[in-house]
């Protein structure tokens, strides 16, 4: 089992920042897929970033390219989401999901191909 702790989120105005931290504990192994998904209201979960394990590859949805950044921490078992210049469509409970595979590149957008997940931290953008 793998366990997910998520922290960062909160209110922030539009343009501002915010940076995610998940923290992976239990049966974690070098390799590896992390990723972050979100949830507005009445939305379905999305696609927003993930990182591969070994090599540290990233993946980005089209909204968010170019404004948030996915990056890890090997020694700390963490994986971080670094959001800039944020609006208010950005809002939304942000969710942490791991799996203790290598995904191909066609399978890392998809919700179903990860084990784990966290328990969610709420982004607020005001505009």
């Amino acid at each position: 089992q793998v366990q997910l702790d998520e922290s960062g989120g909160g209110l922030v105005q539009a343009g501002g920042s915010l940076r995610l931290s998940c923290a992976a504990s239990g049966r974690t192994f070098s390799t590896r897929t992390m990723s972050w998904f979100r949830q507005a209201p009445g939305k379905e979960r999305e696609f927003v970033a993930a990182i591969r394990y070994p090599g540290g590859s990233t993946f980005y949805s089209d909204s968010v390219k170019g404004r948030f950044t996915i990056s890890g921490d090997n020694a700390k078992n963490t994986v971080y989401l670094q959001m800039n210049s944020l609006n208010p469509e950005d809002t939304a409970v942000y969710y942490c999901g791991a799996t203790n595979r290598r995904l191909i590149v066609s399978a890392v957008y998809g919700d179903h191909e990860y084990d784990y997940w966290g328990q969610g931290t709420q982004v607020t953008v005001s505009s």
